[in-house]
């Protein structure tokens, strides 16, 4: 049997040996152990990722954060609502645009996201145990080029 492309049935040619399909499910795979990582600090990995966007420009709006993350701003306003609670972000209104919501990642919201970046890494110990250095530093600079041009940091 084969495939559109006339690649016959479970060949190594077809979907599973495309990059998009590959990265797809190691990103899922990721996620979800990340996701179990920072579930005891009552964290999601939005939250994560509204803190690092924060950790990169001192203070930015909540509309600029939504456009920045690719969410809606009721999205955003939630994971906004969550993290001042914990007290890891603080929301000012601009005093140039009464309608600007200005965010701030505080003192507790870095030491959150540090505890985050620590658990990362160890993930990323455990997912790349099987690389030669080499290896690891070619793994690091393709998806460092990747995500550039996909407009990442």
């Amino acid at each position: 049997m084969s495939d559109v492309n006339g690649a016959a049935a479970g060949d190594a040619s077809g979907l599973t040996s495309t990059v998009v399909f590959r990265l797809g499910t190691l990103g899922t795979v990721a996620t979800d152990r990340f996701t179990r990582e920072i579930e005891g600090l009552g964290l999601k990995p939005k939250h994560v990722g509204l803190m690092a966007a924060l950790s990169l420009a001192a203070v930015a709006s909540q509309q600029e954060l939504a456009a920045r993350m690719g969410v809606a701003p009721s999205l955003m306003v939630s994971l906004a609502d969550y993290l001042e609670g914990l007290g890891a972000v603080r929301r000012v209104r601009d005093p140039r645009d009464r309608r600007r919501q200005v965010l701030t990642l505080t003192k507790e919201g870095q030491g959150l996201l540090d505890r985050c970046t620590s658990m990362a890494r160890t993930l990323d110990e455990e997912f790349v145990a099987g690389l030669t250095e080499k290896q690891r530093k070619a793994l690091d600079e393709a998806l460092r080029v990747m995500a550039n041009r996909a407009g990442l940091p």
